[in-house]
């Protein structure tokens, strides 16, 4: 290899004392919401593949296992041991931003013995939709080709916080308008009747709203056929009050 020209790499910080040098690292975990649920990522440019361990998604799907898509034929290895992949489940992560949200569908690689406690976007996903991170004066990272728009590494504290619910008002909106009168078998569980409410909740088109009541939904209209002429239907052929004088007193 030909060395041509070398010069001295300018630096954009000061330099941490001798023997300090490792202070300067920030990490690249940052936040999202998934499942209506907040958690940490970490962006992680250099993983192979977008993935976590097994045990972490317990905590955002109740019933991930059954959405496992098979994976064969690969090894995954990491820097000190073989990986024992378990499958892929697809998820939508979004990460937050004041002028505007990004969503991002990914396919996680759910590992037997990963024991990170945050998923990890890896570097197909860099790829596919063009992250970028920067590492100047203040740390941030921007998506596609939106360079305008740059998200924010957390300050302060570098620990994991624990998952937390995200309140979703449009969703509580919709429970309390459309499901108040729903009656919901005490046979399934917690975790199975949020599931449930999720599924409506995201196919909540069919639902009459104030803009479009029921049978009159785009897509979903209802027609109804009057016969006005003979012979008409029974219902239209019965009297229009009961003619015994018992049930004329009793109206």
């Amino acid at each position: 290899m030909d060395l041509i020209n070398v010069q001295d790499a300018k630096m954009q910080k000061t330099k941490p004392a001798r023997g300090k040098g490792y202070t300067a690292g920030s990490s690249c975990i940052n936040n999202i919401v998934i499942n209506n649920r907040e958690a940490k990522i970490n962006l992680e440019s250099g993983a192979f593949c977008t993935c976590v361990g097994k045990d972490y998604p317990e905590k955002i799907y109740t019933i991930w296992q059954d959405k496992l898509i098979p994976i064969e034929g690969i090894k995954f290895r990491s820097a000190s041991q073989n990986m024992h992949p378990l499958g892929i489940f697809e998820a939508e992560i979004i990460f937050p931003h004041p002028t505007g949200s990004m969503r991002l569908k990914v396919e996680f690689v759910v590992l037997n013995n990963c024991t990170s406690q945050h998923f990890i976007l890896g570097n197909d996903y860099f790829n596919i939709y063009g992250i970028d991170i920067k590492d100047h004066k203040d740390r941030y990272f921007t998506i596609g080709e939106n360079k305008r728009q740059k998200f924010a590494f957390p300050q302060g504290k570098r620990e994991i916080t624990v998952i937390r619910q995200v309140k979703n008002v449009n969703k509580e909106k919709f429970v309390s308008d459309k499901l108040i009168e729903a009656q919901i078998s005490p046979e399934i569980t917690p975790e199975m009747k949020e599931e449930l409410i999720e599924i409506l909740f995201q196919y909540r088109e069919p639902f009459p709203s104030d803009n479009e009541p029921l049978g009159a939904i785009k897509g979903h209209e209802v027609d109804i056929m009057l016969n006005v002429e003979r012979p008409y239907p029974p219902l239209l052929r019965r009297p229009a009050y009961p003619a015994s004088p018992r049930a004329r007193e009793g109206l």
